[in-house]
């Protein structure tokens, strides 16, 4: 019976810390080997709640981002603090972890149907279809899904629900934060654009150092804040408010500017 044990997704626990394991294995060398990572703020997972807790991020890949995630979360919940040195700690990985992904991106292959399996909470996007620009209702199961996922554990957001920088944030994920009132998380991640693939699946550049900024919960009144407050709060904690684009180094301006020319071409 406890092999066989479900999640409320109906996902196998065992194949499903299997699948965290090998492709834990797989990745490792990505953040610690050819490529680093820097962690900071890690120390706060060991006081987080098992339940109800929402991170989010800024977003660079499809999958490295969230892949570096899993490691980190289950490096620190093992004692391993901003560290992730030693791939033990994947023996016994947190298993109600879970991450928002677009259902078009969760079903383009095998891999990401894969991976979609580890974690996956699908959701249809609203506003992007197949390369287009749409006007989509949001679909009532999604966001039921999301929060029968903060029932069961921590959900990992991206609330610009692409990976461009400097987009604007969603407002379905304040209308989470305010409905469900989350302990809400925010991450701040550079380095993986320059590091990989648009996928996060090919490494593009060796030797550049990644890092991860997890932050300290954001202060929330969850029934008087309007969502436009917590739209700018997100907006500042993910350093991703207009106001920053003042303060990035010339070299990263330069880099977006021509991975978007790339994208226009």
């Amino acid at each position: 019976m406890g092999l066989f044990k479900k999640n409320p997704f109906g996902h196998i626990l065992f194949l499903k810390r299997l699948l965290i394991q090998v492709f834990g294995v797989l990745t490792h060398r990505r953040y610690r080997g050819f490529n680093e990572l820097q962690i900071e703020g890690s120390e706060i997972f060991k006081d987080l709640p098992n339940t109800n807790v929402l991170f989010v991020s800024n977003h660079q890949t499809y999958f490295a981002d969230v892949t570096a995630m899993f490691h980190v979360f289950n490096a620190s919940l093992s004692g391993r603090v901003d560290s992730i040195k030693n791939v033990g700690y994947l023996w016994k990985p947190k298993l109600n972890i879970y991450f928002v992904a677009a259902k078009e991106t969760m079903k383009a292959g095998l891999l990401p149907r894969i991976l979609a399996y580890a974690g996956s909470v699908s959701v249809d996007r609203t506003w992007r279809a197949s390369g287009k620009e749409i006007q989509r209702e949001v679909n009532p199961k999604d966001t039921n899904n999301i929060k029968i996922a903060l029932d069961d554990g921590w959900v990992i957001t991206f609330p610009q629900g692409t990976t461009k920088p400097f987009k604007p944030i969603r407002k379905g994920t304040a209308h989470i934060i305010k409905n469900y009132k989350p302990i809400v998380i925010p991450i701040v991640i550079d380095g993986f654009r320059r590091s990989f693939d648009k996928k996060g699946l090919v490494v593009k550049k060796k030797g550049i150092l990644q890092s991860m900024v997890i932050k300290k919960p954001l202060d929330i009144d969850y029934e008087n804040d309007s969502i436009e407050s917590i739209v700018e709060k997100i907006e500042y904690a993910i350093e991703q408010h207009p106001s920053f684009l003042k303060v990035i180094p010339l070299q990263h301006l330069e880099e977006m500017e021509a991975l978007n020319k790339k994208r226009e071409y």
